[in-house]
């Protein structure tokens, strides 16, 4: 009898010795993984496996930092007439600097400006992401043959796309041909730009915008209007959803100072 129980024993000691070790055991493993799990994915995700992902990675900060200085200057890098607001420049797409008149459209094609815009902002990091990635091809031991070709930018709903049509041909053990490159930003900066060019509209016409109208059509908008002391409106566009803003600048109808408008 008390054989059997010193035998159980001695088997319950060894279980709980077995789940110590497993425990140990998987304790190490998670350790390891934190640690070293970043070094597994750049690897996986390494510049010989895939160089339109290195173009991506190159490009896509400034891409953002780009598009949302734009974005908060009325769609222009440089604005060459705009109205200080809480320290941004923007630019103005609809004004007249006479009283009683309905304001001047400035930027006719809003949408293609800001693409040229950006292409413009982007043209220097493109180029040089392409001779780094390059470059770096030839440390691995490729023979790297790199085209250098056009790019444009298409402001799309829900996302900005960038399409390169530089080519890269790798040769090395064998040879690959990338003929294409996109790099493509989650942003709907087309969405605000096109609910911006209805406001314009509204205030080339009327001299002024109804901006509940505009959230009654699309919910999913939220649009502020914050007029200043010289009559000028600025307009902050914003997607619910992502946060996306977009804002301009409209100066349109405007009395003297005194001259009440009701």
């Amino acid at each position: 009898m008390k054989e059997g129980l010193f035998k159980r024993g001695k088997n319950q000691k060894g279980q709980v010795t077995i789940f110590v070790i497993l425990a140990i055991v998987i304790v190490v493993a998670g350790i390891l993984i934190y640690f070293y799990y970043p070094t597994i994915s750049s690897t996986s995700n390494s510049l010989e496996e895939n160089p339109k992902v290195y173009l991506q990675n190159c490009v896509e900060d400034v891409f953002l930092e780009n598009t949302q200085i734009l974005s908060s200057q009325g769609g222009s890098m440089n604005p060459t007439q705009g109205f200080i607001y809480k320290g941004d420049k923007v630019e103005y797409l609809c004004y007249t600097n006479q009283y009683y008149d309905t304001c001047v459209v400035q930027k006719v094609s809003l949408i293609s400006n800001i693409e040229e815009e950006l292409k413009l902002s982007l043209k220097q990091k493109v180029s040089e992401c392409f001779s780094s990635m390059k470059a770096d091809y030839e440390k691995k031991d490729y023979n790297p043959v790199l085209k250098n070709g056009d790019f444009s930018v298409d402001l799309l709903p829900k996302k900005i796309v960038l399409h390169s049509n530089s080519t890269l041909t790798l040769s090395k053990d064998s040879t690959v041909k990338y003929e294409s490159f996109d790099v493509v930003l989650d942003n709907n900066l087309y969405e605000l730009a096109s609910t911006a060019r209805v406001i314009v509209n509204w205030e080339k016409n009327f001299g002024d915008s109804e901006v509940k109208l505009l959230m009654d059509w699309d919910p999913s908008i939220k649009v502020e209007k914050k007029l200043q002391s010289d009559g000028t409106k600025i307009y902050i566009v914003t997607d619910r959803n992502t946060e996306d803003k977009f804002q301009f600048a409209s100066r349109s109808v405007v009395w003297p100072p005194g001259i009440s408008t009701i």
